[in-house]
């Protein structure tokens, strides 16, 4: 026979009042543990005994779920509201800042206008100029047409570059149009800078001239190239200045010492020729060494050609050839002229 009144059989029965108080907490617990971050709760202290105190309550629980229970229930969420209302009516009067409120205005957009861009170029001053003409023939009334300069990063259309920027035009009921232009610094003096608006033609005219860029001056120059080729677009470097002449070469060692070694003694000089006598010849080469090059820089003499084959037996005498004559000799007595002359050459060819 099946009960129409209490609990199905074998279920437990129906849950109390006190369970279903306890079953609520816990899921607010669990719910709290998930959204609330204790560490950046302001009522929330740690006493020393190892439990968990609320400052605003000031009531005291054993674990953490039982404070974020505590938190979702009605006596805290009192005390807050209470507190924040104490609060508000403390604090000083904050004057609100103004906000201009701007309204958008809907209309229906008829296309693009007409326009006409010039490049100009002032050879005075060096300067490159742009002139737009923008056509607005079905503006509307009493209506005049505006411009501004935006930046690369302002806009949403294309990847910003710095190195340009754009210039807007906008009238209503026609579309805002833009010009990419160079990003210089635009001269904005009186006469350069102009714009105006013809409301005969209905065209809108804007001038603007670019500043120049100042020389630097203090730039360096580039490293030049290792064979020695400068690099393309800058000038050459000025060229050092010619080398002086240089100094003479010493002259040669006396023959038998090595070049560079010292001399014990220096050469001494021939002595001068008596009164009266002839000059001694020239001292003969050695067989098999240089001639001395002359002092005065003039080319030396050179050889006598070969002896021929018929004057096989000439004899030049026991003296050997690098020695000069004798100037005379000591045990003979000296003649008038005080030195004996040398021998006469021998005949060479006849």
């Amino acid at each position: 026979m099946d009960r129409e009144w209490g609990s199905k059989p074998g279920s437990g029965g129906a849950a109390s009042a006190q369970n279903e108080a306890i079953d609520r907490r816990e899921r607010l617990r669990r719910l709290a543990l998930e959204t609330i971050d204790l560490a950046k709760d302001p009522y929330f202290m740690r006493n020393h005994l190892g439990s968990y105190e609320c400052k605003l309550c000031l009531t005291l629980h054993n674990n953490e779920g039982n404070y974020l229970a505590h938190t979702q229930g009605k006596r805290h969420q009192t005390n807050l509201a209470k507190r924040a209302a104490r609060e508000a009516k403390d604090a000083p009067a904050q004057p609100q800042p103004h906000k201009r409120k701007v309204t958008l205005r809907k209309t229906v957009k008829i296309g693009r206008p007409g326009y006409r861009v010039t490049k100009q170029y002032d050879p005075e001053t060096k300067q490159r100029s742009l002139l737009f003409q923008i056509e607005y023939p079905e503006i509307e009334d009493l209506a005049k047409p505006r411009h501004r300069f935006m930046s690369s990063y302002e806009q949403r259309v294309q990847p910003f570059d710095k190195r340009y920027q754009y210039l807007l035009f906008a009238a209503e009921p026609y579309e805002i149009i833009a010009f990419k232009v160079p990003s210089t610094e635009i001269d904005k003096s009186t006469p350069k800078f102009f714009s105006h608006w013809d409301p005969d033609s209905k065209m809108f005219t804007l001038q603007l001239y670019f500043k120049t860029k100042p020389p630097e001056a203090n730039k360096p120059q580039p490293p030049s190239a290792a064979n020695g080729t400068a690099t393309s677009g800058v000038p050459p470097r000025p060229l050092p200045p010619p080398p002086q002449a240089p100094l003479p070469p010493p002259p040669p060692p006396p023959q038998g010492l090595p070049p560079g070694a010292p001399m014990a003694n220096p050469p001494r000089a021939p002595p001068p020729p008596m009164p009266g006598s002839m000059p001694p010849p020239p001292p003969m080469a050695a067989a098999n060494g240089p001639r001395p090059a002359p002092s005065g820089g003039m080319p030396s003499v050179p050889p006598p050609p070969p002896i021929a084959s018929g004057t096989s037996g000439f004899n030049m005498g026991t003296r050997p050839p690098s020695m000069p004559p004798p100037q005379g000799f000591p045990t003979q007595p000296m003649q008038n002229q005080g030195v004996r002359l040398p021998p006469p050459p021998p005949n060479m060819g006849q």
